[in-house]
């Protein structure tokens, strides 16, 4: 008899071929070609399945959503970006870089949650138990009603569910839990589509919210096949530079509310706090005007945040002057700094430029644009722009000011923390806006010079 062909198929995007190979020839992952079973043949029939009282279709109109009412996790900035709070049954993917306070935000919404009177179930597939008591015990977490366990079985997992019954479901995290009914190492394809698959049933079948935290690959996206992210319900990503205490936390996919919102944390030696109001972080604590300052109101999904900008200009004999930034994309400040020099007429090509932002943020909108030219502006000239004073524009390289998204909104903000002085598309070109931010200068000297523009 004739040796029956064996075929092997890619587990991200179903590509086929009769030979293995470590990596996919369509979609050019790593380790997602497996052996596929042998095709039978077109089914000819389907039986139908008698279809029960229980789960008969209903009208869309009959079906109450007392059930899918939101619970407030106890952190604000955390239910901002989930949209009011976790929907009962939701599957939720937490991502990040290692060591970024996933587990620690994590485990801050399961003390919340213990502390209201609800169990929560937090399973540690990476740490003991005693590693996250240590932990919860230096960010005040400590609760009866907090149950841990430390399990890498699936199985195991859902009997822990079953004997704790909780409210809430923690699992740090799906990489490293495997299933004896799937082939594979933990955190392989196979291995994480199963996991994902049987906790997300649970969810739906026990309307528990579960939360599962993910691991990234060295590109920032999330590890595992991309089903991960088709299969749960949010999916939010958490970052931050870990030489600052400043956390972002992300939606980037969310069946129950916006995906443009963003939580704002700063990370502290107890543990996570919450930063409702984050307007202080960046900006600096001078007290007196310094030449090379200009503040910017910057859109962090719908939140608008002021972001100061600071540029020094310093002469230089190299034939090549240095353009420095931190913060700001390099290839932009290289176009203001030449729309400066046709247009705004100041002498920059013999002068190092550094420009960069306060407290770590960073501005990849071009909304940032005017307030990098002032600041280049006012560093080149050595004349200050006051604290009371804002801007945020698209500067082209006519040396016009575009208008930007959320206009309204930045402006609200500028007057809500008091910057008196709001300088935007009104003023149309880039000499115009450097006359405007340079009439509000103090000594009648400075204000001779702004005929220079």
């Amino acid at each position: 008899m004739a040796k029956a062909a064996v075929t092997y198929r890619c587990t991200e995007c179903g590509w086929t071929t009769v030979k293995w190979a470590g990596r996919c020839g369509e979609c050019q992952e790593w380790g997602t070609v497996t052996e596929a079973s042998a095709p039978t043949g077109v089914l000819r029939a389907l039986k139908p399945v008698v279809v029960g009282a229980d789960r008969a279709a209903r009208a869309i109109t009959s079906i109450g959503t007392e059930a899918a009412e939101r619970r407030a996790s106890g952190i604000g900035e955390f239910d901002r970006v989930l949209g009011g709070g976790i929907v009962p049954g939701a599957a939720i993917l937490l991502s990040g870089e290692p060591g970024v306070g996933k587990s620690t935000l994590l485990l801050e919404v399961a003390s919340r949650a213990a502390a209201e009177g609800r169990p929560v179930l937090y399973v540690s597939a990476e740490e003991s138990v005693s590693q996250v008591r240590m932990r919860a015990e230096r960010t005040g977490a400590l609760h009866d009603q907090l149950f841990l366990a430390s399990e890498t079985d699936l199985a195991t997992i859902v009997g822990q569910i079953d004997a704790v019954r909780p409210s809430l479901v923690i699992v740090d995290s799906v990489q490293t839990v495997s299933s004896g009914s799937t082939e594979g190492i933990a955190g392989g394809p196979s291995q994480v589509r199963e996991v994902a698959s049987t906790l997300i049933r649970v969810a739906k079948e026990r309307d528990l919210p579960v939360l599962i935290v993910g691991h990234v690959t060295k590109d920032g996206s999330i590890a595992g096949p991309r089903l991960l992210e088709h299969l749960v319900d949010v999916v939010c990503q958490f970052e931050g530079d870990r030489q600052t205490s400043l956390r972002f936390v992300r939606a980037l996919k969310n069946r129950f509310g916006p995906t443009d919102e963003v939580g704002c944390f700063e990370m502290a030696g107890d543990g996570i706090a919450e930063v409702p109001d984050p307007s202080g972080l960046f900006l600096s604590r001078t007290t007196t005007p310094v030449s090379g300052t200009c503040v910017t109101v910057a859109m962090e999904g719908r939140r608008p945040l002021p972001v100061e900008v600071q540029a020094l200009v310093v002469a230089t004999t190299a034939p090549n002057p240095r353009r420095v930034t931190n913060g700001v994309d390099s290839s932009r400040v290289a176009m203001l700094l030449a729309v400066l020099e046709r247009r705004a007429g100041i002498r920059l090509g013999d002068k190092d430029v550094y420009v960069s932002t306060v407290g770590g943020v960073r501005l990849a909108e071009p909304g940032a644009d005017l307030a990098i030219a002032l600041a280049v502006a006012s560093a080149a000239t050595d004349r200050a722009i006051p604290h009371t004073l804002a801007a945020f524009g698209e500067i082209s390289l006519a040396g016009e000011i575009r208008p930007v998204t959320s206009g309204k909104q930045r402006a609200t903000e500028a007057s809500r923390l008091g910057f008196a002085t709001r300088i935007d598309e009104r003023s149309a070109t880039v000499r115009e806006a450097l006359r405007v931010a340079f009439s509000a200068a103090a000594t009648p000297r400075e204000r001779e010079l702004d005929a220079a523009f």
